[in-house]
């Protein structure tokens, strides 16, 4: 018999280990971590999208306040306050047409930043729209006058305070129209306080539009109706004066 070559005798052999390997490895079960745990690995799923716009933020309330009647329409305005602050602030109604049409466009987006901005009524009048700012202002308080009231004077809109109480006092009668003032008091002290009715009209509405905020000021600084007359406004100052005390009378301050 011939004898097998040595090289050959090497190959068979390799080989013969390879197949025992390949041998042992098929009869080895599948382990990997799906299958361990019992079931197909589950698959990352992507986060929904959120709900378009959000929840509304906790304690938002969106109030429209008293239509303010003007030499040239009515001036209605529309507030958001959220977490104690004036959030957004609209005219849904404003003078229009013509050169009043002009006029609400330039100064209307100028109040509403105005009002958010300070965080209440008391707000400049804007050069050239008195009337409309006058009836801005009007409307924007009655509106917070309907939340229970924004602190005036102390800038960003802090909240209503527990146990405030808003009142409004008895119309004054001046030379050039009546004048009548609605405060909020809280913790025995004014904390707000806006002219309702005021003289309006030519020059008397200009007047108002200058002395009333400053007025207002005033009687929050002051605390009480012991405040000096505007310049150039003695009769508004004066029935400012009137209504703010019996404001407080009714108040028993």
């Amino acid at each position: 018999m011939r004898k097998s070559h040595p090289i050959r005798r090497a190959l068979l052999a390799t080989a013969a280990t390879v197949s025992g390997i390949v041998l042992l490895l098929s009869l080895k079960p599948a382990t990997d971590p799906a299958s361990a745990a019992g079931g197909a690995a589950p698959q990352p799923t992507a986060a929904g999208p959120a709900a378009p716009g959000g929840a509304a933020a906790a304690g938002t309330a969106t109030v429209t306040g008293d239509a303010v009647r003007t030499q040239y329409g009515p001036v209605q305005v529309r507030v958001t306050v959220s977490g104690g602050r004036i959030t957004e602030a609209a005219a849904v109604q404003a003078p229009e047409g013509g050169r009043s049409g002009q006029i609400t466009a330039d100064a209307v987006p100028r109040l509403n930043q105005a009002a958010v901005a300070v965080g209440s009524a008391d707000i400049d009048a804007v050069s050239g729209a008195t009337y409309t700012s006058t009836g801005y202002r009007q409307s924007l308080q009655s509106a917070l006058d309907r939340m229970g009231g924004a602190n005036t004077g102390t800038g960003a809109g802090t909240g209503t305070e527990t146990g405030a109480r808003t009142v409004t006092g008895a119309a004054a009668q001046t030379r050039y129209g009546p004048v009548q003032v609605r405060i909020t008091v809280s913790g025995g002290r004014i904390t707000q306080a806006a002219a309702v009715r005021a003289p309006d009209g030519g020059r008397s509405g200009q007047v108002s539009a200058d002395a009333v905020p400053r007025l207002d000021r005033a009687a929050v600084a002051a605390g009480s109706a012991d405040i000096d007359a505007v310049s150039g406004a003695t009769y508004t100052s004066t029935g400012y004066r009137q209504s703010l005390q019996s404001a407080l009378d009714q108040l028993g301050e």
